[in-house]
Formats: structure tokens, sequence, C-alpha cells
């Protein structure tokens, strides 16, 4: 089992850019009147069967032809069930798929959000064709970061590009940071 949500977001968005995703939204919100913490994932990728969607949280179900277990879903899935939470996909075949995991925010069984920042920056720096929108909200506080406005800016200058990959790190860990205001996920 992963041992935080961080790695569920990457394996679950690297499940989006296999099914050849342009536009990836990522999703974090924390709220604490709710006690909830949601995490949405959702993709313009190649989507699936109402069949595939359906077996997808079966561990023994995967499209890969790598291995024969496919067990990032259905950890997710259990992880946030198991802290009276829910999860949810959507998919519809050459529309995209939906990933939605509510977890309690406050139950003792939640597994921390864990380097989420990391994971973004990973995504967003290595799959520069790829255009991200990532969306992180404690209470009434969020920030967003959108590659399409970033490649307006940068003019065709390379996320990878150092000072850009070092830009888009501090961007990330210091407005997380602000929106945090000291309370840790």
């Amino acid at each position: 089992m992963m041992t935080e949500i961080a790695l569920n977001i990457l394996d679950v968005t690297e499940n989006s850019i296999r099914a050849k995703a342009s536009y990836i939204e990522i999703d974090v919100s924390a709220d604490t009147a709710e006690d909830t913490l949601k995490i949405e994932i959702r993709d313009n990728g190649c989507g699936m069967s109402k069949e595939q969607a359906e077996k997808v949280t079966d561990p023994f179900f995967t499209t890969r032809t790598t291995r024969k277990v496919g067990l990032g879903i259905p950890f997710f899935k259990q992880a946030a069930e198991g802290t009276g939470g829910s999860f949810e996909i959507v998919s519809e075949e050459g529309e995209g798929t939906a990933v939605k995991a509510v977890f309690g925010l406050s139950h003792i069984d939640r597994m921390p959000l864990g380097d989420v920042n990391s994971t973004i920056y990973t995504l967003v720096v290595f799959n520069e064709e790829i255009d991200f929108h990532y969306r992180y909200a404690y209470d009434e506080r969020e920030f967003v970061l959108d590659t399409r406005e970033m490649k307006q800016i940068l003019g065709g200058l390379p996320f990878r590009d150092a000072e850009v990959s070092e830009f888009i790190k501090e961007y990330l860990n210091t407005n997380q940071t602000e929106v945090n205001a000291g309370r840790i996920l």
C-alpha cells in the first residue's frame, strides 16, 4: 500500500498520461468544517469502457501488459473508504476519466498527504507536452498553478530550464505554505 496520498496522485496521473491525455486537472482541497480531504484528478485521455471503469477497482484487473495486477486504484479506494470517505471513478471512451477520493480529514487512519509539491513538480517539469491545472486549497485559502498560463508567460522557454524549474519548485512550496498557514496535512 502507498504510504502517502501524494503517491496515489502520482499513480493516477501516470494513468492519465498513459491514456494520452493532453490536459489534466489535479485538485487537492481540505475543508476542516466538513472534516474532508478531497482529491480529484480529471483528464481528457482516451477514457475507458463502462466495463473497464467498473473493473478498475479490482486489484486483479489491469490494462497493462507489463504486469498482471493493478494495485494503485484499489489501494487508493481502500485508503479513502477506510477513513469513512468515498471513492468514485467516472470514465467515458474518447472523453476522459475523473477520479474522486474523499478522506476523513481528521480520521486516525488517514495517511498523510505527503510531498504533493514534489509530485506536481515532477509531473509538470517532465511532461511539458501536457497541460496541467493544479489547485490546492485549505479551507477558504487556495492557489492555482496552470501550465497553460506559464507557457504563455515563458514564451517557449522549457520547464526543464534550470531557472524555470527552480521557479516552479519555489512557487509550489511558497504558495502551499501560505495556504496552509502553519497547518499540516
